[in-house]
């Protein structure tokens, strides 16, 4: 196990997804999440599913499928201008995102549970320079393509989708730019677990 990853912990195989959060709760500006517990899940290939339609409206107005991505692994991170756990995470994201761009890995954001404040999440990404899109989630459609790999109160979860299409791992709770870079580069060397 590489050193950046010794805070985690690795399941691999056929653990379900989502089981992989802490049941202690937090609340932030009151909303209320679960904490996550920093586990990091690898599926093997043949255990991998394909998440719902997800597909909407961006912070900034434009359209986004995540189908227009396939062929390219994708990061998805579920998160909230509201949550402390996601301010701290955002820049080790927007670095991580630098980082994998030139191997064609592709992120996108789902900003949830803003109550109808796309001007909170627009604030987020400006503060913190996120170049990425992030998905607009007031009626959490979005989460609900990601029903059993993200629990609806985990955030912020961070998912990695193969170039097939399916979801290949997941990190719950924040992560840092290293472990996040080291998951991607696993899914993409097909690995399970870590070397």
């Amino acid at each position: 196990m590489s050193a950046r990853r010794t805070a985690a912990v690795l399941v691999a195989g056929g653990l379900a997804l989502a089981g992989c959060t802490s049941s202690n709760g937090s609340q932030t500006s009151g909303q209320s999440f679960v904490a996550g517990d920093h586990t990091i899940t690898l599926l093997a290939p043949d255990q991998r599913p394909v998440p719902g339609a997800l597909h909407g409206q961006t912070i900034d107005g434009q359209t986004l499928d995540l189908a227009s991505q396939k062929g390219h692994a994708v990061v998805l991170n579920v998160w909230g201008s509201w949550c402390g756990p996601c301010q701290t995470e955002a820049p080790a994201l927007e670095k991580a995102s630098q980082q994998l761009k030139p191997k064609g890995v592709a992120f996108i954001g789902i900003n949830t549970r803003e109550n109808g404040n796309k001007e909170a999440a627009a604030a987020f990404q400006r503060a913190y320079g996120i170049t990425y899109p992030s998905l607009f989630d007031a009626d959490s459609n979005a989460l609900l393509a990601l029903r059993g790999a993200v629990p609806p109160n985990a955030i912020p979860s961070t998912v990695v989708v193969d170039p097939q299409g399916r979801i290949a791992a997941r990190i719950s709770g924040a992560t840092t730019t290293a472990t996040l870079v080291d998951v991607v580069d696993d899914v993409l060397a097909g690995r399970t677990t870590t070397s």
